[in-house]
């Protein structure tokens, strides 16, 4: 399994790892995964092309990593103001995600599964102060697939980098800002060491799921059973990710925030600038889209209006109601 993550990077790394480990020992031994990190084996963002072409039987990445071999492979990490954890494990197991999705992959060789999720990320981390939409013009970007688009239209440059890249990259100046993950991969990388504010939501990401990538040839030459493991054990890895991710996101902010890390909340102005931007730039790609793009563009679309009604009056307006000033038991 080759993978995107620097090695043994808490949480994307040590599950990819776990994953692999879940895998053999579900299956007794008959598959034996082992895990390299991004460089061991190709470069971080290659893992797609080395599954695809037989280097690797398998990879663990995330889909907008690849929206150069296809523009709607993002949909299945995330897109601007799209779908939360739970709503993608929705709209992906029940609301015939999946079967877009194979049909997408099939024509590189590849068989996706869901395998993790980090949740809600944040904006990232910046060097000076957002204010306005006009602060984006000039700034250069780490900030990958549809929302690395989305602020190029107001004035940004979008840099390329994996992960184990961007703490140099800020530190010397090569990008202003950079958006990884959360407060737990972030803290990981020291990024708050190389830059003063740190703004959330991420529109960009309401949610990142991670992608298990099977060479769609060997997949199908396993037993029923084995291909029932390992379907089992992406799923049991999208919930065990999303689930660390939920408890040590917290842990890792109040530790940032103590050691003064600036926290911001994105200004209405802008977010609302950035709301448009993705609004015009969905649309336009809904126009370009090919056949199968189209069908991932309408089962989305399709799925968010109702999962997302329901997370404003279920979880969302719970959150809310539980931020209220009353007797509280800490």
């Amino acid at each position: 399994m080759v993978t995107s993550w620097p090695k043994g990077l808490p949480g994307v790394g040590t599950g990819a790892e776990r994953l692999a480990q879940r895998i053999t020992d579900m299956s007794g031994g008959r598959l034996t995964v082992k895990v390299y990190a991004a460089g061991e084996i190709v470069p971080a963002l290659e893992c797609f092309s080395a599954v695809a072409e037989g280097k690797a039987e398998m990879g663990h990445d995330a889909s907008y990593y690849h929206i150069g071999k296809h523009r709607q492979a993002p949909f299945f990490t995330a897109v601007p103001f799209g779908l939360t954890a739970n709503e993608m494990s929705g709209w992906v197991n029940y609301g015939g995600g999946q079967a877009l999705w194979d049909e997408l992959y099939a024509g590189f060789g590849l068989k996706p599964f869901l395998a993790g999720n980090t949740g809600t990320q944040m904006l990232g981390w910046y060097r000076k102060e957002l204010k306005t939409a006009d602060d984006y013009k000039g700034l250069k970007v780490r900030m990958p697939g549809l929302g690395g688009e989305v602020v190029k239209r107001l004035g940004a440059t979008v840099v390329g980098l994996p992960g184990g890249e961007i703490f140099q990259a800020l530190q010397n100046g090569t990008v202003d800002a950079a958006e990884w993950v959360g407060p737990y991969n972030d803290q990981a990388l020291g990024l708050n060491q190389v830059a003063e504010y740190y703004y959330g939501p991420g529109f960009q990401e309401p949610s990142a799921a991670l992608e298990l990538l099977i060479n769609k040839k060997l997949y199908e030459e396993l037993p029923k059973d084995l291909q029932a493991i390992v379907a089992a054990a992406a799923q049991a890895a999208y919930d065990d990710q999303w689930a660390e991710y939920s408890l040590r996101n917290g842990e890792a902010l109040a530790n940032l925030i103590a050691k003064g890390t600036k926290v911001s909340r994105v200004p209405n102005e802008l977010m609302v600038a950035l709301g448009n931007a993705s609004g015009e730039l969905l649309a336009e790609e809904r126009d370009k889209a090919d056949a199968v793009g189209k069908k991932i563009f309408e089962s989305y679309l399709k799925y968010r209006a109702p999962l997302s009604a329901y997370t404003r009056i279920g979880e969302q307006a719970m959150t809310n109601a539980r931020a209220l000033a009353y007797k509280y038991v800490e």
